[in-house]
C-alpha cells in the first residue's frame, strides 16, 4: 500500500519534493509510472557540483519508492551537444573536432569509444558506489533514432509561438553571478550548451529556427538554415566550416537536434517528466526553466515538471591533488576518502538551494566524528528526527540495501593517525586499533573506512603536516636537554615496559611531569605539572617525528614500540 508524507514521521526538503511529484503525476489523472529525471552534457569531469544534479533526483525516487508507488529516475546524456573548447592538457589538434557532437568526438586518451563515454564511465562507476541506479538514455541514439521527430516537426510547425516565448523572455535574462574563481569555472561549465537557442541559425525569418542539423558533410554545426519547407520537411543550409550547401529532410533523415531551450521542454512532454532539479543559472528571468515552463504548455500540451534549483557545490582542502578534473574534484575523487553513506550524506542534509564547500584538507576528519556521532543518535528510536531521517535517506537504498561501511567503527582520526605513523601498513594499523580498545577479526572489519584513511594521508594532508618518524636520535638537542627534561626522560624511560598497554601509556605520559613534582601518577595536576606537561609533551614530539605535536601520544608510543621509543629518547650520554 502506498505510504505518503503525513504519518507523524520527520519531514525534510525530499519528502517535501516527493510529495509535489507525486501531485503532479496524479494530476494528469492516470496510474502512470512517476518519472524522477535528470540530465548532465558529458563534455568533460562530472565535477562535485554536477554531482547535486544525479543525487536530488535518485533522494526523490528513493522517497517514493518508499512509499510503494512505482518511480524511475530517468537520466538523460547529452551527448548530441557540440564540443565546444579543447581543454588544457588535449591535443590542440583536437580543435578539428570543435562543433560536432560530443558522441562523434574520438577519446584523446583511447580508451573508450568517443570523448563522450570517456566521461560518462568514471561517473558511472561512482553512482555505483554511492547506490545509484537509473535508466540512461543517450540523447545522440533518441535523435539519430528518429525518437523524437514527431516532436520535432511538431515544434517547427509552432516555431512562429516558440519565438514569441523567447522574444518576451529575452529581455527579461538576468546572468546569474558567481562569488568565487571556483564557482565561476564551475558555472560556466554548467551553462555551456544550454543557452544555444539565441544564436542565430538561419537569417531573415529563419534567425531563430528552432532546429539546427550537423552538417552533411564534415560533421559540425556550423549551420545557417537557408530554407525550409512545410511540406516536404526538406530544410536547406549551407555550412560556414566547410562550405558544404545541403538539404537535409526533418522527417526521415535525423541530422541535427532542436536549440535547448526547445529541447528540454519537448523531453519533458515525450518522457512524461515529473521532477527535474536544475542549477540556479536555469531558474533566472529569461532561462532554461522560466522559458521552458512556457513553452512545454504552449508548444507540448504538458505541464513542466515540479523542480528544486541547486546551488553551487565549492572544494577545499586540495593542496596535494592533482584531480582527474584538472583541480575541480569529482564524485570518484571524494569517495576515495569519504565512505558512500558520507558523501551522500553531505547532499542529503541540505537543502538545494544551500551551497556548500567540500573540504578534502583537515575538516575529513571533524566530518567522519559528526557522521558516527549521528549514527549512534539513530541506533536510538526514540531519537528520529530530520537528522536521522538524513542519515537513513544516505545509508541505504532500496536497490542496493545498506551501503558498504565498516563492520567494527574505528575513528576516522585514530586510523588516520596510525596510518599516518605506520606508512599505511594494514596489518599494524590494526594491530594497534586493536589494542587500543577496537576488537576486531581481521583487517576488513575496518573496510572501507582504514583504505579511505589511508588514502587522505598520502593524498590529501600535506607532506608539512604528515607525521615523519626520526630514523636515528636528535643528538644535538638530546645533548642539551635542561634539568627538568633529562628528569622527565628519566622517569619515562625508567618505568616504560616492553609491552605497554594504551591506558598505561597514557598514565605514564601524562604523569612523568606529576612525578618530577612528588606527586603520585594518579593525583591531579596542578598548574605547574599542566605547564610541565605541555613542555613534555612537546619534547617528545620534537624527539620522536621532528615536529612541535602529532598524533596522540599513546598512539604514537603504540605504532613505535618501546623498543624504538628507546632509541630515539635515549640521551647521548647514556
Amino acid at each position: 500500500m502506498a505510504r505518503g508524507s503525513n504519518q507523524g514521521e520527520p519531514t525534510d526538503w525530499v519528502t517535501r519534493a516527493a510529495d509535489d511529484a507525486v501531485r503532479h503525476a496524479r494530476e494528469g489523472g492516470d496510474d502512470r509510472v512517476i518519472t524522477c529525471a535528470s540530465g548532465a552534457s558529458p563534455s568533460g569531469p562530472i565535477h562535485l557540483g554536477n554531482l547535486r544534479e544525479f543525487l536530488t533526483p535518485h533522494l526523490v525516487a528513493e522517497e517514493i519508492r518508499r512509499r510503494g508507488i512505482p518511480v524511475r529516475h530517468l537520466h538523460s546524456w547529452d551527448d548530441f551537444d557540440r564540443f565546444r573548447k579543447v581543454p588544457a592538457g588535449v591535443d590542440p589538434s583536437w580543435s578539428e573536432h570543435i562543433g560536432r557532437p560530443l558522441s562523434a568526438v574520438p577519446d584523446p586518451w583511447a580508451c573508450h569509444e568517443s570523448w563522450a563515454e570517456h566521461f560518462k564511465a568514471p561517473l558511472r562507476e561512482a553512482l555505483a558506489e554511492l547506490g545509484v541506479e537509473m535508466l540512461e538514455i543517450s540523447q545522440t541514439e533518441q535523435y539519430r533514432a528518429g525518437a523524437y521527430t514527431e516532436q520535432v516537426l511538431h515544434a517547427i510547425r509552432h516555431r512562429d509561438t516558440i519565438e514569441d516565448v523567447l522574444a518576451k523572455h529575452r529581455t527579461k535574462k538576468a546572468e546569474p553571478v558567481a562569488e568565487t574563481e571556483q564557482e565561476a569555472e564551475a558555472l560556466a561549465d554548467s551553462v555551456a550548451g544550454l543557452d544555444d537557442t539565441d544564436e542565430s541559425t538561419g537569417s531573415g525569418s529563419l534567425a531563430r529556427f528552432p532546429y539546427r542539423p550537423y552538417c552533411r558533410d564534415c560533421g559540425r554545426d556550423t549551420v545557417e538554415v537557408t530554407a525550409y519547407d512545410d511540406d516536404t520537411t526538406d530544410l536547406s543550409y549551407t555550412c560556414s566550416s566547410c562550405s558544404f550547401t545541403g538539404v537535409t529532410n526533418v522527417a526521415t533523415q535525423h541530422e541535427g537536434k532542436l536549440v535547448w531551450k526547445v529541447d528540454w521542454p519537448m523531453r519533458w512532454a515525450y518522457e512524461g517528466v515529473d521532477f527535474e532539479p536544475g542549477g540556479l543559472d536555469h531558474s533566472t528571468p529569461g532561462s532554461s526553466y522560466t522559458v521552458g515552463k512556457e513553452l512545454v504548455k504552449r508548444v507540448f500540451d504538458f505541464r513542466a515538471p515540479s523542480y528544486v534549483a541547486y546551488a553551487f557545490v565549492g572544494f577545499a582542502g586540495m593542496q596535494k591533488m592533482s584531480s582527474s578534473a584538472g583541480g575541480v574534484p569529482t564524485a570518484a575523487d571524494a569517495l576515495q576518502i569519504l565512505e558512500a553513506p558520507i558523501l551522500r550524506w553531505l547532499y542529503a542534509r541540505r537543502q538545494p538551494k544551500q551551497a556548500f564547500d567540500i573540504d578534502f584538507g583537515a575538516e575529513v576528519v571533524r566530518l567522519y566524528d559528526e557522521w558516527d556521532a549521528l549514527g549512534r543518535k539513530a541506533a536510538n528510536p526514540d531519537k528520529r528526527d530530520a537528522q536521522v531521517l538524513a542519515f537513513e535517506r544516505a545509508s541505504s537504498t532500496a536497490a542496493a540495501g545498506v551501503l558498504p561501511t565498516p563492520r567494527v567503527v574505528v575513528p576516522f582520526r585514530l586510523l588516520s593517525s596510525v596510518a599516518d605513523v605506520t606508512a599505511g601498513s594494514t596489518e599494524q594499523v590494526s594491530r594497534i586499533v586493536g589494542e587500543v580498545g577496537h576488537p576486531h577479526d581481521s583487517v576488513d572489519d575496518l573496510q572501507p573506512r582504514l583504505g579511505k584513511a589511508a588514502t587522505w594521508v598520502t593524498e590529501f594532508v600535506p607532506d608539512s603536516e604528515r607525521t615523519t618518524v626520526r630514523t636515528s636520535p636528535d643528538v644535538e638537542r638530546l645533548a642539551a636537554l635542561d634539568e627538568d627534561e633529562s628528569r622527565w626522560l628519566d622517569q619515562l624511560l625508567d618505568r616504560l615496559p616492553d609491552s605497554p598497554g594504551p591506558d598505561e601509556l597514557t598514565t605514564l605520559i601524562y604523569g612523568v611531569p606529576k612525578l618530577a613534582r612528588g606527586l603520585d601518577l594518579d593525583d591531579a595536576p596542578t598548574d605547574e605539572v599542566k605547564d610541565d606537561q605541555k613542555r613534555f609533551f612537546k619534547l617528545l614530539y620534537n624527539l620522536l617525528v621532528a615536529a612541535d605535536r602529532g598524533p596522540r601520544l599513546p598512539t604514537l608510543f603504540l605504532a613505535l614500540g618501546s623498543e624504538r621509543v628507546r632509541g630515539l629518547l635515549r640521551p647521548a650520554a647514556a
